[in-house]
């Protein structure tokens, strides 16, 4: 009888250890995120040392290239081309953990995961996006998708963009724009001044209010952009409300309840509304050691590296980083990231610094966009020899054509890419 015990013991021990090491795995660099950060992040890192352990943590199937939805909720472009398996986009040899991050533990720098399992890192680079904040806007979940309720920055509801622009026979259309962070801030105007042309193309821009409902102050972050926006919208006759955010939507009576800066709230009557929601960190960063108090992870503003925790960087929508939550940002931040941990492998400190660059191209119109790029200081950074406060369609062709190319064939791939190659298009 003993015998049997001790074997059944030994077995039980066995298939123990056995789970807890399937359970169980370790990496040299781990990443938290595979949309346009983490893979790009990977794929530099894997051109500069290809024996590198790398993982991705990233649960979902598709990758998209988010900054393409203005053009198909303006009807020019179409969904179906923003979107690839995530597989095919991951570097060869990079594990794929197809799973969600739950808990990080940066003192004993293991990551643990929604199925349980635990992956250990020697460097962590977290960059896993942001969401919607659904509760942020009563009513906007049930309403999304029908009714002239609509919003880019949600995927599943992008087609309905054109829908209801489409079929929209005037009125009053609303434009939002959130307090707090937001993806692209430049995204909620972009798809006014389409509507815009929409509604003078089909005759019925007479028969139509255009209320953009700004919740800052002023129409851009940057003033050297801001001011030919302002004069832009004044050229449109689009009605301007600063300092409105808005709250609630009542589907049933079409109403939008907005805040007002130090007044009562107030609502309007709409026939169409495009929604650009207030956004968050995923849950699992909310109160996590290595967010801030409002759960951005906490990191330095030009190494891209976390502030109590060196092997731990982070770049991104989901970063401390106080510049725009864009794509063209995370270009110019992967390769600080990249760089920096290359420098820790080899016994280094960090030294490559980010600027704060980043790039909006501000859609103005069919055919008509504005280059915004700027850094930290709010100072412009043209790629291009041309004055980029400028309505261009040679920047309308940069934006639908060249940036998505760049995107999926140089950007993912770990290629640089600069502006001289597309001097063609200043012709």
């Amino acid at each position: 009888m003993e015998g049997y015990l001790f074997t059944y013991v030994a077995l039980a021990t066995i298939f123990l250890f056995l789970n807890f090491m399937s359970n169980n795995k370790s990496f040299q660099v781990l990443i938290i995120g595979g949309g346009s950060a983490g893979i790009t992040v990977c794929a530099q890192l894997k051109k500069k040392n290809a024996h590198l352990s790398i993982a991705i943590v990233e649960p979902s199937e598709n990758h998209y290239y988010q900054p393409a939805w203005s053009l198909v909720g303006g009807g020019v472009y179409q969904f179906e081309d923003t979107v690839k398996h995530e597989q095919t986009l991951i570097p060869s040899g990079v594990t794929w953990i197809k799973d969600f991050a739950e808990n990080i533990d940066p003192q004993q720098n293991q990551v643990t995961t929604k199925a349980g399992q635990i992956l250990s890192y020697d460097y962590l680079v977290v960059c896993p996006g942001i969401s919607i904040d659904w509760n942020k806007i009563t009513g906007f979940k049930e309403a999304i998708g029908k009714g002239g309720v609509t919003s880019n920055y949600v995927k599943e509801k992008v087609p309905y963009t054109w829908e209801a622009l489409d079929n929209f026979k005037g009125g009053t259309a609303i434009f939002t724009f959130p307090a707090g962070a937001i993806k692209c801030p430049g995204a909620p105007q972009k798809i006014m001044y389409m509507a815009d042309e929409i509604f003078r193309k089909k005759g019925i821009r007479d028969k139509t209010t255009i209320i953009y409902a700004n919740a800052g102050g002023k129409m851009f972050g940057v003033p050297a952009y801001c001011k030919p926006l302002e004069e832009i919208v004044q050229r449109k006759g689009i009605d301007v409300k600063y300092g409105h955010n808005l709250i609630e939507l009542k589907p049933d009576t079409k109403e939008a309840v907005f805040a007002v800066n130090g007044e009562d709230n107030i609502t309007i009557k709409y026939d169409l509304i495009h929604v650009s929601p207030g956004m968050k960190t995923p849950d699992f960063l909310q109160g996590s050691a290595i967010a801030n108090d409002q759960g951005w992870v906490d990191v330095d503003k030009f190494t891209c590296q976390h502030q109590q925790y060196p092997n731990v960087f982070a770049l991104g929508d989901a970063s401390s980083l106080p510049t725009s939550k864009t794509a063209a940002a995370i270009r110019k931040e992967a390769p600080i990231v990249v760089n920096n941990i290359l420098s820790l492998m080899a016994k280094q400190s960090p030294s490559d610094k980010y600027n704060g660059y980043a790039c909006c191209p501000l859609i103005t119109g069919y055919g008509k966009t504005i280059m915004a790029e700027f850094d930290y200081d709010k100072n412009p950074m043209p790629s291009f020899p041309l004055d980029p406060t400028k309505e261009r369609n040679s920047m309308w062709l940069v934006k639908r054509y060249v940036l998505p190319w760049l995107y999926w064939n140089r950007m993912l791939k770990g290629k640089p890419f600069e502006a001289d190659s597309w001097r063609f298009l200043l012709k």
